[in-house]
């Protein structure tokens, strides 16, 4: 079975599904809509899956993977969705999840991490393979023989709409600029590029002199999951390990025994005093590699969500306890500024150890708090 074959065969299942989470008196003309064939309300009304499951299963191939994409679009459905993305992701089936023989050992030179230079040019090679998929077609527009340069959303001159976004001269054209970016000029352009950044859904080839594809129809999410799936890929061998976000922000990787952290939920019912103080301090963590400030104001953050929570921690902490959480945060130039502080250390390194430290601190707290609530609700 091909691989078209295989994923429309996938897709029938969560398709019918989307559509029949609609009306079932509205069901019928959707499904004409979408080039299946007509049928009565009766039929639609006895099961509305089966209606349409019946008729995607008339479809060819080709057809069926048309429909996933605009019924994505039009009726959203997780499992439907995922099917896609899953789809759009094939590095996640060819990767080996282990390392190959000379990086196992640690016998090859590049076993640990890669220098900006491999990394660019690695990048390079990413960046011109969507080109070639049409992944930047909406945004950059593309070439077309009889029409010449044809725009996209960022109009007649994208160099420019680089240059307004990032205030950067000499980026483009990516090809040509991309081998001798700084490390500030790669993140910056990996950010861009995932926001414009969409899957070609539909279109037409146009057979004179080769001019190849055409795309007019476009998906943004299911383009933006690929670049990310794909970059992440070249940044987590970038030094000590960086990541693209959903939200399209570079990130530092984080600790692996310790990655678990962020995205735990924490047990608690105050979205603003918590949250979401807690979700603006692992931001601001990740995104400050080169600023102790900011790594301080994170940890700052934090301890303030604990002193929020003081007055409860009081009943599941002993005195002494209590007192060592906030003696880091009081005495170590986090919270207080003055000649009684103690500020000579290390603090590349303790920062880091702060901030999990009060992270995983929270994540204890608030469960115990918790577990307290409860037992006293019980008695």
């Amino acid at each position: 079975m091909s691989n078209d074959a295989a994923l429309a065969e996938k897709l029938r299942q969560p398709i019918a599904s989307a559509i029949a989470g609609q009306k079932a008196q509205y069901v019928p003309g959707i499904c004409v809509r979408y080039g299946m064939q007509p049928g009565t309300e009766e039929e639609a009304f006895r099961s509305k899956f089966n209606y349409v499951k019946r008729r995607l299963d008339e479809l060819s191939n080709e057809t069926v993977l048309k429909i996933a994409y605009k019924a994505r679009r039009e009726y959203p459905h997780d499992a439907l969705t995922d099917a896609l993305l899953e789809a759009e992701l094939p590095q996640q089936n060819i990767m080996r999840s282990r390392p190959y023989y000379s990086v196992r050992t640690g016998r090859n030179p590049q076993s640990t991490a890669l220098t900006l230079p491999y990394v660019l040019e690695h990048f390079k090679a990413l960046h011109q393979d969507l080109i070639g998929r049409g992944y930047f077609d909406e945004a950059f527009g593309y070439y077309c023989v009889d029409n010449g340069s044809v725009p996209g959303t960022l109009g007649d001159h994208p160099d420019s709409a680089f240059f307004i976004a990032l205030r950067k001269k000499d980026l483009t054209p990516i090809p040509e600029r991309v081998l001798h970016y700084s490390e500030e000029d790669f993140f910056d352009v990996v950010e861009f590029l995932f926001d414009h950044c969409s899957k070609p859904i539909d279109g037409y080839f146009h057979s004179y002199s080769g001019c190849g594809m055409h795309w007019h129809d476009f998906d943004r999410e299911l383009g933006r999951a690929a670049f990310r799936e794909r970059v992440n890929q070249i940044l987590a061998s970038y030094q000590d390990g960086y990541e693209l976000s959903p939200d399209g922000e570079v990130l530092v990787l984080t600790n692996g025994g310790l990655s678990g952290l962020f995205d735990a939920t924490v047990p608690t019912e105050e979205k603003e005093n918590i949250e979401a103080r807690i979700a603006a301090a692992v931001s601001k963590f990740r995104r400050s590699r080169g600023s102790l400030d900011e790594r301080r104001d994170a940890v700052r953050d934090l301890a303030d969500v604990l002193e929020y929570l003081r007055p409860q921690l009081k009943q599941v902490l002993n005195t002494k306890d209590e007192k060592a959480l906030f003696d880091i945060a009081n005495n170590f130039g986090i919270r207080h500024h003055n000649k009684g502080q103690q500020v000579d250390y290390d603090k590349s390194i303790w920062f880091s150890w702060m901030f999990y430290y009060y992270l995983a601190t929270i994540h204890t707290a608030t469960r115990l708090i918790k577990k307290k609530d409860s037992s006293s609700e019980l008695e």
